[in-house]
């Protein structure tokens, strides 16, 4: 029985892939940082936000699934996803999804009025990005707008209010993001042109898709630099963020126009940006 449970367990976690939360969790948690600054931060508060911004992203990430199923079994990339496999049903996946929403809106409400208030709003703009490759080119615009979420949902569950940081922060991950979810649209291209979708690869072509990513990225380092004029932040942080810039610069420099075989690498390689930025900007206010 153990085991079975286990795998499940596993099928769930794979399902979400869980271990890509590292992409806005730590953009969350620097809001909250950036936060800490102006009001009183409990553990209880840090608390209920993990809990919210994985239950978050765990909806939104089954609400993916569940609505592209269909299409990822006729992508031979895609087609060993569970749904497409059988090893999850339909029903448990908008069962998943269910529950995780009523999570996150619980701990919007645990934390304050105004999260609460606004946490369906923020299921909204996660949930769309799902539906948007049906309707729009900017899809990953609109990934790069569900993930600016984080930062400004941390800010806000911290006590922040007002202020330029959140926004800064806001700007940098949606380009961040979306820049990067170019790049991996560009491997489903030939497919998407195939059954009517849509995406910046499939409007632009591969070659200037590449340079948009790049260009995405750029806006994400300035955002990421231009933080210091609004709040107190020593030198450090800005070669940490150069750091940073050299992290993306070498993802960028795995995926050429003739080559898309490091996708994936360069995919993955992101989940290191978040966490050397979440590392630098706590080093930042904190090491003395």
């Amino acid at each position: 029985m153990d085991g079975v449970v286990i795998e499940r367990v596993k099928t769930y976690a794979s399902f979400v892939r869980i271990g890509h939360s590292v992409f806005a969790l730590p953009f969350a948690l620097a809001g909250v940082l950036l936060a800490a600054r102006h009001a009183a931060t409990t553990w209880s508060a840090v608390g209920w936000i993990l809990v919210a911004m994985v239950a978050a992203r765990s909806a939104a990430m089954g609400f993916n699934r569940l609505v592209d199923a269909r299409t990822d079994a006729l992508n031979p990339r895609t087609a060993n996803r569970e749904l497409p496999r059988g090893v999850m049903t339909a029903r448990e996946a908008a069962a998943f999804v269910a529950v995780s929403s009523s999570v996150f809106v619980c701990a919007a409400w645990r934390l304050n009025p105004l999260c609460f208030a606004l946490s369906p709003v923020a299921l909204a703009v996660v949930f769309w990005y799902s539906l948007a490759k049906r309707y729009t080119t900017w899809t990953q615009l609109f990934l790069g707008l569900a993930m600016a979420v984080a930062p400004v949902g941390g800010w806000l569950a911290a006590g922040g209010r007002g202020g330029w940081e959140p926004w800064l922060l806001a700007a940098a991950i949606g380009a961040w993001v979306g820049g990067f979810d170019v790049l991996y649209a560009c491997q489903d291209l030939d497919f998407d042109r195939g059954h009517g979708l849509r995406s910046i690869p499939v409007r632009f072509g591969v070659r200037a898709s590449l340079w948009i990513s790049r260009a995405m990225h750029v806006v994400a380092i300035v955002c990421l630099l231009a933080l210091p004029w609004v709040t107190p932040l020593p030198r450090f942080y800005e070669a940490g963020v150069v750091a940073v810039a050299a992290m993306l610069c070498y993802e960028q420099s795995l995926v050429r126009v003739d080559d898309l075989s490091q996708v994936k690498r360069a995919f993955d390689l992101n989940g290191y940006v978040g966490i050397l930025y979440l590392l630098v900007l706590a080093a930042s206010i904190y090491v003395k």
